[in-house]
């Protein structure tokens, strides 16, 4: 088989992202003829269906189930190394470092000032992301390392340094009768039809079933804790962001939560591994 042109494995994301060819065809700017043509090319070249059509419409195999993931993989290394040699060529020293927006408030300050201190230190810049983007965000070269926590993040493909490990805490209303206890279990949670369990999006941006709310940012979040909307399970350094109108209890029985510096395995920048020394000194 011959080896496979970035062109058509961009071809082929679009079309199973969309599952039409013509809303595909007009996404990519092209014409559908030559978006069909192509699809059924890479379909002979690697000798197995990528889709099912039918009157019903368009479908993944399972085999196209499996080159979508690898396909993803792929163009973001692609936009990852042009992105990390534009840098390069820039000749400044300088990071990209993601973080969710509202997180570890303290451990980054602290980070950032320890690493300024350093002779030779690179500039850091801090991009503020949503839930679940760092790992996005390293992959395709928008960052070059990023805050990260296990077990909430995949750290695969990444190599670590480890930060902070703490407790897990749920926070809730204020004046909800659970805000009053000293601790609470998961089942405790999970047991009060009023205060629905906030649904955080899982590592393929797809929200897991339940009646809880899909939370896409912090703001959000806040405001329907506040409201008596949902309750939120999440680290215990999140007490640092919450309101008058929120309360932290402790989760017994939860794995604990470590906040991780995360960087592509593969790196071999000078100036992140001053960066990971400076971490590994915290």
């Amino acid at each position: 088989m011959d080896t496979l042109e970035t062109r058509e494995l961009r071809y082929f994301v679009t079309v199973a992202e969309e599952l039409h060819f013509s809303r595909a065809a007009e996404r990519l700017g092209i014409a559908q003829p030559p978006l069909s043509r192509a699809i059924q090319q890479l379909e002979r070249r690697i000798g197995v269906a990528l889709f099912e059509r039918n009157r019903r419409g368009v479908a993944l195999t399972d085999a196209g189930q499996v080159l979508l993931a690898e396909a993803r993989v792929i163009l973001d290394a692609v936009a990852a190394a042009a992105r990390r040699t534009l840098r390069a060529a820039s000749c400044t020293n300088r990071l990209t470092l993601a973080t969710k927006a509202g997180a570890n408030h303290d451990l980054l300050r602290k980070l950032l000032d320890a690493h300024a201190a350093e002779p030779g230190a690179a500039e850091i810049e801090v991009l503020l992301c949503g839930m679940g983007e760092q790992a996005p965000m390293l992959r395709d070269g928008r960052a070059d390392v990023a805050l990260m926590q296990r077990p909430f993040h995949s750290m695969a493909g990444f190599d670590t340094e480890d930060l902070r490990t703490e407790e897990q805490v749920a926070i809730l209303p204020a004046g909800h009768p659970l805000a009053a206890r000293t601790s609470l279990t998961m089942a405790d949670i999970s047991d009060v039809a009023d205060l629905p369990l906030a649904r955080w999006p899982c590592l393929d941006g797809a929200y897991p079933p339940g009646p809880g709310p899909e939370i896409h940012d912090q703001s959000q979040l806040a405001q329907l804790i506040a409201l008596g909307r949902t309750v939120a399970v999440t680290s215990a350094s999140a007490r640092s962001w919450l309101w008058s109108a929120h309360v932290a209890v402790p989760l017994t029985g939860a794995p604990p939560v470590t906040t991780v510096l995360a960087w592509p395995a593969h790196s071999r920048s000078p100036a992140i591994a001053r960066l990971v020394r400076t971490a590994a000194q915290l």
